[in-house]
């Protein structure tokens, strides 16, 4: 379950801004996760509430944002819809992924005191 691993690596960087700024406690922790990032919500969930219980973000709230797929045509800028096939229907021209592959640490709130 490569989730953990993931999760430990978020918890690691907002310890770090957490300490960094003077933080008691972390509130809230805002993940967008891209439908292509191959990463599992529940799991990632999982993870976070086993790994998270000893740490400065033991209490945070996880909220995760799901992010769809977007692909565009790179020649013509004609967008090309999720499932569809990966080259553009007007030109030709091969897709390019604009979103949706990846985890990001978007939001973190923290208590000062």
């Amino acid at each position: 379950m490569h989730e953990a691993s993931l999760v430990q690596a978020v918890l690691t960087q907002v310890a770090t801004l957490a300490r960094e700024r003077g933080a008691a406690r972390v509130v809230r922790m805002r993940i967008r996760i891209g439908q292509l990032a191959g990463v599992e919500e529940e799991l990632f969930r999982f993870a976070f509430d086993a790994l998270s219980h000893s740490t400065i973000c033991a209490d945070a709230v996880l909220e995760i944002l799901p992010e769809k797929v977007e692909w565009t045509c790179d020649a013509c800028g004609n967008p090309i819809a999720a499932g569809d096939r990966l080259q553009c229907s007007v030109c030709g021209w091969p897709a390019r992924l604009v979103r949706g592959d990846s985890l990001l640490l978007e939001q973190v709130e923290l208590e000062t005191p």
